[in-house]
């Protein structure tokens, strides 16, 4: 596997060429940056020497001409130096703000592929955390950690050769504690990447318990835990702390220790450096530049400290980020397209089978044929099956064997979003965005006009409760639909499918959360919604199902009975004693007691 900086510079290569100026601009800032040191030496060289000095070399002999020369490229330098720091600054930041949404965009975009699989196996907070934290992470390395790693490679080869060149006789004491320095930040580095994966893997831990406590908020009041609740925060807040703790423990000694090699550093050149002075060997200008030159070479990387911080922190999420990106679309797209407008609506099941991962089969040789155009209802006990065909049929998990057609095609090779676009879902569990009433309904045809959506309302016996509301379409039904009811929910969801118009319409527990009087309503509109498409109804009030073309009734993953209403009762089977207990004819075994 590649090392995480060099998947995230691979990723990066589409800004190849912002990459490389913010590179160039860096550079040459740091350039500009370590003229004044030399301008100093040069000044203090004009003064002692006069008409033997640096500048008199280049014909200006007198004091005041090589002065106002030394002033002029002063200015020239800082105003270069001001210029080039804000040209890469505002490039290193916007390559980070780019490149942090991109990872985002594409983090999501492929964890909208992956299967529901992996969305059972993680939790929601950790997912965030990872879309979120860790991509900001890798923001914050690439905003300044990148651009201090160039200028301190600058620094130490354009100062190391300078060194070399003019005093090579104590060059090696500005030079000797930087391999040390280098030696302990690769050792820091290796002991601080494990405290901080575990650093980030704490994050996604208290990103789960926030995320689910805020969800279940209704449950927590219900059950008076929210002190319960609190301690397992704290559990959770104190393993993120200690966590931290111990990465900053670390990465806290570093800084004091390069100090103590970069004060070994200046000091000898100080001291010995002045000898040279003293004995004639070095001039007093020559002299100036090493002093300040070492403070410029040896300071900067006191910084390391923070750079390396910035950068293990951003590597621990980029292997989170990486993973996520690495991890394997299950369920592949077929390339057959399927257009809504063509879809007939017959459906097979042929001998699939079905297991969900690590559990005893659900479905096993099962074999069903729907007829296009018919409404076919499915019954039975919890677990018995009947929403995982519904699950299989839309592919959000692959039979293990078998085939499942629509008119004739295997859904397997059908393009997936001609396969899910022919389906209209309403599901027991009713999810509703954050926005408006209309933008809800709306939201499988978002070009649909007002009087499209308020039709299909009408149709769902949504729009009398609608029109109570305080704005009526345009009420925010709050974060997954808490202002509304449980019924009201359904009937927006009902109204949602209807609006999408499929030629498959699948309705899953789909009048559950309604009362009698409205599943009456929404029963008589589902006779006009039904027609010309092809419905399967998933129900355990059976009253909601008794008018279709065929009832199966299933029991542990099998089909026990089928046929209508009627001949289901003449049977006097399994649906017999499930319809005697709901409408009363028969005492429950708790009522008999």
């Amino acid at each position: 596997m590649s090392h995480p900086l060099t998947r995230l510079f691979r990723y990066g290569s589409r800004y190849r060429k912002q990459i490389n100026l913010a590179i160039a601009c860096s550079i040459i800032n740091k350039l500009f940056d370590l003229a004044p040191p030399v301008l100093i030496g040069i000044a203090v060289d004009t003064v002692v020497q006069r008409d033997n000095s640096f500048v008199a070399r280049f014909g200006v002999t007198s004091i005041v001409g090589q002065l106002v020369v030394i002033a002029l490229l002063s200015f020239v330098i800082w105003s270069a130096e001001s210029i080039f720091q804000y040209l890469y600054e505002r490039l290193w930041r916007n390559l980070a703000q780019k490149m942090q949404h991109n990872l985002r965009l594409d983090g999501y975009g492929h964890l909208q592929e992956l299967e529901l699989g992996y969305f059972e196996e993680r939790s929601t907070g950790d997912l965030l955390a990872l879309l979120n934290d860790d991509v900001n992470q890798l923001e914050r390395f690439l905003d300044v950690g990148a651009n201090e790693i160039l200028q301190v490679i600058t620094t130490v080869i354009l100062i190391g050769g300078l060194f070399f060149y003019s005093t090579p006789s104590v060059a090696w004491m500005a030079m000797a504690p930087i391999p040390i320095i280098v030696w302990g930040s690769i050792s820091f580095q290796k002991k601080l990447a494990p405290r901080y994966a575990d650093v980030r893997e704490k994050v996604g831990m208290l990103g789960a318990r926030l995320s689910n406590n805020l969800s279940g908020i209704t449950t927590i009041k219900s059950f008076t835990t929210e002190q319960y609740e609190l301690e397992r925060l704290r559990f959770d807040s104190q393993a993120y702390l200690n966590s931290n703790e111990r990465a900053i423990a670390l990465s806290a000694a570093f800084i004091p220790l390069i100090r103590i090699a970069i004060l070994a550093g200046f000091t000898a050149i100080l001291f010995f450096g002045g000898l040279q002075v003293e004995q004639g060997a070095l001039a007093v200008g020559t002299y100036s530049v090493l002093v300040f030159m070492t403070q410029r070479l040896l300071w900067p990387l006191t910084r390391l400290g923070q750079t390396m911080d910035l950068y293990q922190r951003a590597m621990a999420s980029s292997n989170r980020v990486f993973n996520l990106l690495d991890t394997e679309v299950q369920i592949r797209s077929g390339d057959v397209a399927l257009p809504t407008h063509t879809v007939k609506g017959e459906i097979k099941l042929d001998n699939i089978s079905f297991a969900y991962f690590e559990r005893a089969p659900v479905l096993q040789d099962f074999s069903l044929h729907i007829p296009a155009g018919q409404t076919i209802a499915i019954v039975g006990a919890t677990g018995s099956g009947k929403s995982t065909i519904v699950k299989l049929l839309l592919r959000f998990y692959e039979i293990n064997q078998g085939q499942i057609t629509v008119d004739g095609l295997d859904i397997r090779d059908i393009y997936l979003k001609d396969l899910r676009r022919a389906i209209g879902l309403v599901s027991q569990d009713v999810f509703l965005f954050h926005g408006t009433v209309a933008e809800n309904i709306a939201y499988g045809n978002p070009d649909a006009t007002l009087l499209e959506i308020i039709q299909a309302a009408k149709l769902a016996e949504a729009h009398d409760f609608i029109e109570t509301l305080p704005q009526q379409y345009d009420t925010i039904v709050g974060e997954r639909g808490q202002k509304l009811s449980g019924g009201q929910r359904q009937r927006l969801a009902i109204a949602r499918a209807i609006l999408k118009d499929p030629p498959i319409l699948i309705l899953d527990e789909a009048t559950s959360a309604v009362d009698n009087e409205t599943e009456a309503a929404i029963a008589k509109s589902l006779e006009k919604i039904t027609q010309h498409r092809t419905t399967i109804a998933i129900a355990h009030r059976l009253s909601t199902i008794r008018h279709s073309d065929c009832i199966y009734v299933m029991d542990q993953g099998k089909i026990v009975e089928q046929g209508t209403h009627e001949q289901l009762l003449d049977q006097q089977g399994l649906y017999y004693s499930l319809w005697q207990v709901q409408t009363g004819s028969k005492l429950t075994a708790s009522e008999t007691l």
